[in-house]
Formats: C-alpha cells, structure tokens, sequence
C-alpha cells in the first residue's frame, strides 16, 4: 500500500510544522486531532494498546475535556460481542476472535492531503491491519480505508466481513436520511429515527436505484441551511452495506464498506487486501453543507481527470427517434438538425451491432452489423464530423444474449451454477468478468472500436443485475471472492481504455440509475440518473439527486416521455434538463417550426449558464417534496452570477391550502451581501442582502411553467 504514496511527513513528535498540517500528534505520540474548516476527529491509544476513538464533532470541543473513549477505531469480531465488527477473520485453526494492538503509525501525503496511518496487528496470528484517514479540510471529510494483510509464512486466513470504515456518536436521539428506490423511481429521500438495534442500507446483485450516501441529523433538526449533520457516503460499485447501530444507552455506530453477504476472502501467506475508502463528514450547515461539500469534492477530486474541469456537451441520442432500428441514412438526417439546433455530441444508441434488431440477440458480439452499415460507422462518423458534431456510441460490456456468436461459442463465460437455472432477463445473462479471458476479450472488442473510430462519446450501460454467481473454474479459495473481482476487473477496464482513449468522454448508465456512486464517477464524466424523463417526475429525481452529487454529473434528456399524461410543454421539459447536463432524445425529424425554435433557444440558453450550473454551488430553495413548485439556484465561485430555476407543478387558488396562504417570495442564497444585482427579465437592480434577507416573487404562474432567471452582478 506504501507505493502508492510519497512519503512527505515524519512522525509528528517534536516537528515544528505539525502545528500547520490538519493532523496534530499529541506529546506522547500515541493520540492525534484531525482538523478541517469545521471538525475536530480525536484518536487516542490507550495503555493496553487499544486505538480507540474519542470525539467527531463542531471543531469549537477543546480535546483536553475529552475523558471517555466513544469506542475503537477497528472494531473486530472478539471479545465481547458488543460493536458492529469491521473485521471478522478465521485462522487457520479454526479461531475466529481477533485481538488487535497498536504497533505504530506515521503520516503520508496523497495528491497533497495528510494521511494518518495507524498499524495495529494481532496479538498472536499473524494478522496486520493498517487504517489510513485522509484529511481534506476544505471539503469537511475525512476518507477511511483499511489494508489486512497475512504476515504469516504457511496457512491461509479466511476474511468473512472487511468493512472501510466505522466511527461513533454520542448519546442523543438522531435521524437518519438516505436515498433509495427503484426502476423509474431513484434518489427517494427517507427519513428514519434511528432506535435502539441495527438498520441497514445495502445492495445484494450490483444495483442500488439509491446510493449508500448517508446524513445522520439528531431528531428534529432538518432544516436545509442550519444545524448538525453527519454524513458520509462509499466509493465502491459492487455491493456495498452501510450499518447504524443504535445502542440502549443511545450512542450509535456507523460502520460501511463491501457487503460480504455470500462472498469470503481467503488472504495467503504473504498476501493483502485494501478496502474501497469510506467518505465521512461534518458540517453544522445542515443539508446544503452535506450537498455543497460533496457536490465539490466529487466535482473537482473524484470526476475523472482529462474531462473534470470541462463543462458538459450538448448531447443528442437517436434511441426515442430509431429505438434497434438504426441505419446511416436515418442517422444522417437527425445528425443534421441536431446540428442546427445547437447539438454537440451525436449518439448513436442501441442496435448498431451485428445481430441486432431487438434485445433477443445480439449483446456481445461487438462488431458493426454490415446489414445496417456497409461500410462501417467510419464513412458515416466522418459525414457526422463533417457537420461540425463530435460521435457517441452506445456500449453494453457486461452483458450478453443466449442468441449470440459470443454465448454459443463460450456459455461457461456467465455466471452461472451447475443443475441451476440461469435466470435471464431482458434476454440477458451477465457476463462473469472476474475472468480473465472475459476482461480480454472485452479489451479487445472496445479498444479496436475506439481506435478504428473517431468516437468521443461512450454510454455505458448495465440493464441487469447478478444472478447465480458461480466460478467453479477459479480455484476453491477465490470462488466466493468472484463479486469482488469482478468490480476490480470493472474497474481496471475502465482504467484501461481510459487512458488509452483519454479525449472520450464516458456516460455511466445502469438500466436507469441503479450504479450511480463515487467509484464510478471517478472512473467516468457523469451519470444516467434515471430511465424516467417525465419531467415533473425528475424534478423529485433531480432534487434528491443533488444531496449527494453535483449537477454536471447528472445526465437529463428532453423526450416525448409523459407518464401521468399531463401533455409538458417542450419549454418545460428542457426547463428541467438544463440544471444537469442538457440531452435531446425525440425523434426531431417529426419536430415544428417551432419547437425547433424553441430548442434552439434554450439550447442556446444551456450553453450560457452551463459553467454556473455545472461548477458553481447549488442552493435547493425550495422543495417539491413539501411544496408544488421546485426552485434551486446556482452560484458561481466569484458570486458574481446565480442561475435560479423555478418549476411549478401545480396552480392552487389563492388561500385553498396552507401553502398557497405563504408568500411566494423565495429567499436566495450565495450573493454578495453588498454588491448589486440585476435579474434578468425583471426590473429594478436589487442588493445581495435584500435578494438573500427579504427574497423576491419570481413572476411565474400555472401548472408545469418554469422560467430560468439569470442573476448578474453589476
């Protein structure tokens, strides 16, 4: 784990800087203050040996008053049974207890962030744990992540449960909100009282329409710009758990990382393991700290490299126009009012692919269907070039149909047990990419495509889940590992073409948005958020999304989509798209006059306001969960331009209900106390202090109308 840092820092005794790093050493070497802009972490070892932690809390606590630990920073299966264990081994023979005991620690340095690593190891078998605690004080987090390693040199140690990460708090009575869902439905907000015994968020077969995203508030405290909060959320893609205990004294303990429901890692001598990290923080600005803090550390620390500081494209999708029925013809066409109405990427969708002419075939055999293209994508990639618009190409690696060159000649590629159904659907088996030779041939297929093509744009899709998890192929002690191989394999695909094809944009998508997470946003540019565009529907969607990630990783489209058949008007639709990444998805052959027009004009508005929307901070004024209308804002870094988008989603009259008896002056946030601004669209200049204290009554009336204000400051 040493190789993949530069070591900066020494230990802290005596070390005249330690006063400027976000970690403090105590005099005895053995107790450590974490520090960002807000908290305070306190980390103690205590005379026996155990590294237990002390505090997680507003940065004002003085940790000289601190007296009694809240529990251990590792908790292990041993002893009394009294925590939720991170760490549960069985050596080999047969002794499942852990005892763990401080061996030493020192600091490292990541990407220019202080690393405290804490080495702890078993009192008797040979068992190393090492916790890293990355410290990033402008974000108000701390990233937690643990390596196990068999020092040993004969017999193997069996890991059943390795989790990321764990702290506690206090007794109080606390709240906690995440996010879940289902097809058509993700990002759901709950809110649940946390009581005495254990509640788990998790995902068993590789899809959450949620996210192990987490805020714990204690009870009654939910406003949006004030008070305590706890969150934190995993950077991992396979199945993840997230538990909150709750103790009958009333502390609770937080504890995440990899599920290990059916899975077990059986560690060699000489042989490790590394945990994915555990993102936790602390703010006292309620909800809109959790979301600011989160949306800028995703925006500018985990979104992928080559593209992170760019804004967004204007996309087009050819799916709702063609759906399988794709030929470059067709594609020609749309590519060129796409073209005229300020579209920036063409993709072409579904279908493409030999054998492809619904979902029953196909999947896997990743060559151009001569049928539909002759020639190849490449004649009609250069045409698309020709009109000045880049090319995108849909992609499902892990899949494929039983109606497949690909399945006939290797079935033993799917998951799948001997005297077992392999269940199928959408006509779909999940390929086993814990393989090696299924990673091959998944290489060889995307990078001969990519490197025969000019494309730019790759939406990645993943329509299933995992069933029948078998690899009776692989070695006895790697057969229940195979889930998480397969994420690392996913992983090193990912990186692989990547860097490798570093000006290609990459489109994570899941059968809607069941894979949404911050491994794969640091492996891609952004994400599908979910299969339904109805856009009263993804104004909740939309909403929710925007706890947890920022705005220019949240892809939105314009379709014809209408699920409670309330007819949107076309501004509406594209009034919802624009506070994400904007992407045009009708069959725009069949378009008027004038909704062309229409999408000209906001697609024109969209490349406007995009780099507010996409890097400023976002505000959620006001929530459609509570209200019928929906109104969020966006700040640039200099606060010298806001974006504020209000939704109506119903009209009530006046007085008829308890919301309509509330003025509708909406309070903005982010500006210049002192500074004017005007509103575009509105008369008068108004002062960031009036516009933030008193509000204003955006002129908007009547169900599904919106308007989009740009705020300048003058």
């Amino acid at each position: 784990m040493k190789k993949l840092f530069i070591v900066l820092f020494a230990l802290m005794t005596g070390m005249t800087w330690a006063q400027q790093s976000p970690v403090t050493a105590g005099s005895d070497g053995k107790s450590w203050t974490l520090a960002t802009r807000s908290f305070i972490y306190q980390i103690r070892v205590s005379d026996q040996g155990k590294v237990n932690m002390f505090y997680f809390g507003d940065k004002s606590q003085n940790p000289d008053m601190l007296r009694n630990p809240l529990g251990e920073e590792v908790t292990v299966r041993g002893g009394y049974s009294a925590t939720t264990p991170m760490l549960e081994a069985v050596f080999k023979d047969r002794v499942r207890d852990i005892e763990l005991t401080y061996e030493g620690s020192e600091m490292l340095t990541q990407d220019g962030y202080a690393i405290l690593v804490i080495r702890q190891k078993d009192n008797y078998y040979p068992l190393a744990v090492t916790e890293y605690i990355r410290v990033l004080p402008e974000y108000d987090l701390l990233e937690k992540w643990i390596e196990i390693k068999n020092t040993g040199k004969k017999g193997n140690i069996e890991i059943e449960n390795a989790q990321s990460g764990t702290f506690f708090l206090p007794k109080n009575a606390y709240e906690l909100t995440h996010l879940s869902g289902r097809w058509g439905y993700e990002y759901q907000m709950n809110v649940t009282k946390l009581t005495q015994g254990l509640k788990t968020i998790q995902t068993k077969d590789l899809r959450s329409y949620g996210s192990s995203f987490f805020a714990i508030r204690p009870e009654g405290e939910q406003e949006e710009t004030c008070g305590e909060v706890w969150f934190g959320s995993l950077q991992y893609s396979g199945n993840w758990r997230m538990d909150f205990e709750k103790y009958a004294p009333g502390e609770v303990q937080v504890t995440g990382g990899i599920n290990f429901w059916d899975q077990l890692l059986v560690l060699q001598p000489g042989k490790s393991f590394t945990t994915p990290k555990m993102m936790i923080g602390y703010t006292n600005r309620g909800m809109e700290g959790v979301s600011q803090n989160l949306a800028s550390f995703t925006r500018e620390k985990v979104l992928y490299p080559s593209h992170r500081d760019q804004v967004r494209p204007v996309l087009y999708n050819s799916w709702y126009a063609t759906t399988f029925d794709v030929n470059e013809e067709h594609q020609l066409a749309l590519a060129k009012i796409a073209k005229d109405l300020g579209v920036e990427v063409f993709v072409i969708d579904d279908g493409w692919f030999k054998g492809r002419i619904n979902d029953k075939g196909g999947l896997g055999d990743w060559t151009v269907d001569k049928n539909k293209f002759p020639n190849g994508l490449q004649p009609m990639i250069e045409k698309i070039n020709a009109l000045g618009l880049d090319f995108g190409i849909w992609i499902e690696p892990e899949m494929v149909n039983p109606n497949s060159d690909l399945y006939r000649q290797h079935p033993d590629w799917v998951f799948h047990y001997p005297n077992r159904t392999r269940h199928e659907t959408r006509n779909q088996l999940m390929l086993n990419l814990a393989r090696e030779d299924v990673y091959q041939y998944l290489y060889s297929c995307f990078s001969t495509l990519l490197r025969e093509n000019n494309i730019k744009f790759i939406k990645w899709d993943m329509n299933r889940g995992v069933t029948e998890p078998g690899f009776l192929s692989a070695p006895t002690d790697e057969q229940r590992a195979v889930r998480i191989k397969y994420i690392e394999n996913l992983y090193r695909l990912f990186e692989t073409l990547r860097a490798e094809f570093p000006e290609v944009w990459f489109e994570n998508c899941a059968g809607g948005g069941s894979r949404v997470d911050l491994g794969m946003m640091a492996r891609t540019d952004f994400c599908w958020a979910s299969d339904n565009t109805d856009p009263v529907e993804r104004t909740f969607i939309q909403y929710s999304f925007l706890n947890a990630f920022p705005s220019n990783s949240m892809i939105s489209w314009v379709t014809q989509e209408d699920w409670h058949n309330q007819r949107h008007p076309l501004e509406f639709k594209f009034d919802v798209s624009l506070c994400g990444v904007l992407g045009v998805g009708y069959d725009i052959t069949k378009w008027s006059d004038k909704e062309k027009e229409v999408a000209r004009e906001k697609i024109a508005l969209y490349k406007e306001i995009r780099e507010t929307v996409h890097k400023g901070d976002h505000y959620r004024l006001v929530s459609p969960y509570e209200n019928n209308r929906s109104v969020l804002q966006f700040v640039n870094k200099p606060k010298s331009e806001s974006v504020v988008f209000v939704y109506n989603l119903a009209e009530y009259p006046d007085n008829a209900i308890p919301e309509t008896k509330r003025s509708k002056k909406v309070k903005l946030r982010g500006l210049e106390p002192d500074a004017s601004y005007r509103i575009e669209g509105m008369d008068g200049l108004y002062a960031g202090r009036q516009l933030m204290n008193i509000g204003v009554e955006f002129p908007l009336y009547g169900a599904f109308k919106s308007r989009i204000f740009k705020i300048v400051k003058q």
